[in-house]
C-alpha cells in the first residue's frame, strides 16, 4: 500500500492537472484573449457564416481568385475503402508526399502550368498556383499568384483590369512588423471584396 497509494493520488493528480485544470485555463485564456481565433476564425456574411480565414475553399469559377491546389482526400461515397481527391478538406488535411522527382507530381504541375499559360500568356506562372502545401488547406496566395489572376477574374467579371488589380494590392498583407513571414494575399476575403465591389 504504501506504493500504490502515492501511485494513485499522482495518477487523479496530474489527470486533474492535465485533463481538467490545464485544457480550462488555455480554452478561458484564448477566449479572453482571441475570442475570433479561438472560435476558428470565422468570416461573416450578413450574418451567415462563409468561411474560414484560416482555412481555404475550393474556388472554381473563373470570376474568382483560386487559392493554391489542394492534395487533400476524402473517402470515397460509392466506396468508402478507397479515398478520392476532396480538395480544402479539413478533416483531412495533408499534402501528396511526392517528391520533387515524382513523375506524378511532374505531370500534375505540368497540366496546371498549360492551363495557367492559357489564361495568362504573357505572365510568368508563380509557383505557388502550381503546387500544393503540406497542409492542403492554404488560405492564403502569394502576391504574385494573386495579381497573375487579375486579366481571368476581369474577362469573367466584365470589370477593368485597373479596377481589379487596385483590389488585389489592397488586400495584400505585409510580413509582420516588416521581417516576419511573406506579404500574402487571403484568398477568401479577396473574393468577398470582389463580391461587393461587383454590387456597387
Amino acid at each position: 500500500m504504501n506504493h500504490i497509494r502515492p501511485a494513485i493520488v499522482m495518477m487523479l493528480a496530474m489527470t486533474l492537472l492535465t485533463g481538467l485544470a490545464y485544457p480550462l485555463a488555455v480554452t478561458v485564456i484564448a477566449q479572453l484573449a482571441f475570442p475570433w481565433q479561438a472560435n476558428g476564425s470565422l468570416i461573416r456574411r450578413h450574418g451567415i457564416v462563409v468561411g474560414a480565414a484560416r482555412i481555404g475553399q475550393n474556388f472554381a469559377s473563373a470570376g474568382y481568385f483560386h487559392p493554391r491546389p489542394s492534395a487533400t482526400t476524402g473517402p470515397d461515397p460509392g466506396d468508402p475503402a478507397r479515398t478520392i481527391a476532396v480538395p480544402y478538406n479539413g478533416a483531412n488535411s495533408g499534402g501528396s508526399n511526392l517528391g520533387p522527382t515524382a513523375k506524378e507530381l511532374v505531370r500534375h504541375v505540368q497540366a496546371r502550368a498549360a492551363a495557367l499559360a492559357a489564361q495568362n500568356p504573357a505572365a510568368p506562372i508563380p509557383v505557388d498556383l502550381v503546387t500544393s502545401s503540406a497542409s492542403g488547406l492554404d488560405p492564403d496566395i502569394t502576391p504574385a499568384g494573386a495579381l497573375f489572376q487579375v486579366p481571368r477574374v476581369a474577362r469573367a467579371r466584365s470589370l477593368p483590369v485597373a479596377v481589379v488589380r487596385r483590389l488585389v494590392l489592397a488586400h495584400i498583407t505585409p510580413r509582420l512588423f516588416g521581417v516576419i513571414g511573406e506579404p500574402h494575399v487571403n484568398v477568401l476575403r479577396l473574393n468577398l471584396a470582389l463580391d461587393a465591389l461587383a454590387r456597387h
